[in-house]
């Protein structure tokens, strides 16, 4: 790569005066722009040196790779005479002139609350799921299953058990989860939770009945009737009980003494919470969590089939925005109130929008020449359909605008069908081709109707608008070229650099990496904090923020680790390394640590990426298939072309 080159093609794309800032951290340029609708995007998407590019939260990245992103950064530098910038001076220019905004911090507080819990979620639901296969009529034949095979009637209340057990006990999960988001103490979160689930006080999906038929009990306090109601189900009450919690918890601490600190704040937290609770906020937010459960049904049930059609066409623009972090909370509202609402309208309409993103962008794999973009559609079109859309929006369909298009029209009409045919889930999954594990047994074949036609329309219209306008779009590089000898590699495994549970790299939360635009590879997250070496080479990349390291192993690979997400913005704080670039290093050589404990508690996500970053030159990366590993054991299988040359990587 000529690095004064690709930094002056990357500057005549951009415009020289409309480059405001500029950093770089292990894989990419990242860029504050004056005028983003001057950039030419077609030159950088074209350009061979360029693995992609992306805007988020006001910087404008270019991807190039490790080992060369810093040399191209400092020809631009040279060349625009821009005053060297770290990544924290980009964020603050990017957010410079940028007024707050409410409801996006809002959103940003659900999100963080509920994401952590959304596992749990899907694992009740999808047993809830389960559950309604074993036991639903006419799903496979007139009988259900358990009456057919009675021996499983056991089987299927065990499992019903396990899955009522995330809902039923939702305001312990939230309980911890929120009042850790709002800066208090989880277990004291968690311990609000059960008090207000108690089994002694009346069941929370019962308090209407039960008041109705005038049997409620009360406490008498202080001339007050508070009454002995549990709230099983609730979500609002929950989160209204974190904030107040946390609130009163770190008041607390900031005026007791520290000698009585530790024995008195949880008491005097939990006491006085809990009696708000019971008195005023548990009651009036239960009335207003009734009220939305019972307009979004209402809405629901009155705009029908028409507002199922424009909450799917709408849908994948709402992910754009980030509105859609709120939609967990009210689904599992939904979700945790069945019996009245039937279920959730949510998950099909995002089902459908997914799978017409996949589609439209696998059009794009099959109508393209540029092998460039059928190596980015394969992936990102796929994830999609598995409900992974930010690769597939953010890296395909937003750039050329008509996939995203189609894509939306075709969720919209299959969202009509989900509405004349009244599918809804019954439980949190997969968003997804697999989505009809969540579906109402009755409604699964509708479901699945739904969604061919969802993928047929995405991937027809994209198609064909596609060939009309993309006309003979090869790479510029697939033009005859001087043949260059590939790099000579061998067969290859590498090794955990650190231990933890390995995942796949399609499930980190960063485009960029579960795109796998710089390779594939393995990610870990970490149990401990040293990093070892996964392979016997030489070190080729070092940074000051030693959050990464590349190594050129002795087979040939050429690997990135890569410590945690955005965590350049540290300037190395929580991290030490113990190598410089051009050291020969051992496979199980300390390459130096990472403070995991330290990087959770400042909010940074300390995923480790082990990518290979020559991918091409192997006929298979694969990574193997270990959930919990040792640094050290093995994690990726390298395997080189029968013929000897460059080869598509598989994973």
């Amino acid at each position: 790569m000529n690095h004064a080159e690709v930094a002056n093609r990357v500057l005549a794309a951009i415009g020289a005066d409309n480059l405001q800032a500029a950093a770089h951290c292990a894989t990419r340029l990242r860029l504050v722009i004056k005028d983003e609708s001057k950039i030419d995007q077609t030159a950088l998407d074209n350009d061979p040196d360029v693995k992609g590019t992306f805007e988020t939260n006001g910087q404008y990245q270019i991807i190039i790779g490790p080992g060369d992103v810093d040399k191209v950064y400092a020809a631009l530098i040279a060349k625009t005479g821009l005053k060297e910038a770290t990544p924290d001076d980009i964020k603050a220019a990017a957010q410079a002139g940028k007024k707050k905004n409410p409801l996006m911090d809002f959103l940003k507080v659900l999100s963080d609350i509920f994401i952590p819990i959304v596992p749990a979620l899907v694992a009740g639901g999808l047993l809830m799921a389960l559950n309604n296969v074993l036991t639903a009529e006419h799903l496979f034949m007139a009988k259900s299953v358990v009456e057919v095979y009675p021996g499983l009637k056991d089987v299927a209340d065990m499992i019903n058990v396990m899955a009522a057990a995330p809902f039923t006990f939702l305001p312990i999960l939230l309980g911890f989860s929120a009042t850790k988001r709002f800066g208090g103490n989880g277990y004291l979160g968690a311990t609000m939770g059960m008090i207000m689930v108690l089994p002694s006080l009346v069941n929370g999906n019962n308090v209407a009945a039960v008041t109705a038929a005038g049997k409620m009990t009360y406490w008498h306090v202080f001339g007050l009737n508070i009454a002995q109601a549990g709230y099983q189900g609730q979500v609002l009450p929950v989160l209204a009980v974190a904030f107040i919690l946390a609130t009163l918890e770190k008041f607390f601490h900031k005026h007791i003494k520290s000698a009585f600190d530790f024995t008195f704040t949880p008491m005097l937290s939990i006491i006085i919470t809990g009696f708000l609770t019971f008195t005023i906020v548990g009651p009036v937010l239960r009335t207003v969590s009734d009220w939305l459960t019972n307009g979004l049904v209402g809405l629901y049930n009155t705009t029908g089939w028409v507002g199922m059609g424009i909450f799917g066409l709408l849908y994948s623009a709402i992910v754009i925005t980030g509105l859609h972090q709120t939609f967990p909370a009210i689904e599992t509202q939904l979700l945790a109130n069945v019996a009245k609402t039937g279920g959730s309208f949510i998950f099909p309409v995002a089902s459908m929008a997914n799978i017409a993103q996949g589609a439209a962008t696998l059009a794009i794999f099959f109508a393209t020449k540029s092998q460039k973009q059928k190596a980015l559609t394969s992936s990102a079109g796929i994830s999609a359909l598995l409900g992974i859309t930010e690769p597939a929006i953010f890296g395909v369909n937003l750039k050329m605008k008509f996939p995203f298009v189609c894509a939306a029209i075709a969720s919209g009409i299959a969202c009509v069908f989900l509405g004349l045919f009244h599918v809804l889930s019954v439980a949190m999954g997969p968003a997804s081709v697999i989505g009809f594990i969540s579906i109402a047994s009755k409604s699964i074949p509708a479901f699945m109707l739904c969604a061919l036609i969802a993928f047929v329309l995405g991937f027809v219209s994209t198609f064909i608008y596609a060939k009309r306008v993309l006309g003979d779009d090869a790479d510029p590089v697939e033009a005859p070229v001087q043949p260059v000898a590939p790099a000579a590699v061998n067969d290859e495994i590498l090794t955990a650099p650190i231990s933890g549970t390995s995942e796949s790299l399609r499930d980190v939360n960063d485009q960029v990496f579960s795109a796998e635009i710089m390779g594939h590879g393995v990610a870990i997250i970490p149990t401990s904090d040293q990093v070892l070496a996964p392979a016997d080479g030489v070190v080729t990349v070092t940074y000051d923020s030693r959050h990464a390291y590349g190594i050129k192993t002795n087979d040939g690979a050429e690997i990135l680790i890569h410590l945690g997400l955005d965590t350049v913005n540290l300037n190395g704080d929580h991290f030490t390394s113990q190598v410089e670039k051009g050291a020969t290093v051992h496979q199980g050589d300390v390459l130096g640590t990472m403070d995991v404990a330290a990087l959770k508690a400042a909010n940074y996500d300390p995923t480790v990426m082990l990518i290979v970053t020559n991918t091409t030159a192997y006929a298979n990366v694969e990574r193997l298939q270990a959930t919990q590993v040792t640094a050290g054991d093995k994690v990726l299988a390298l395997t080189q072309p029968a013929n000897g040359g460059v080869a598509a990587a598989l994973s």
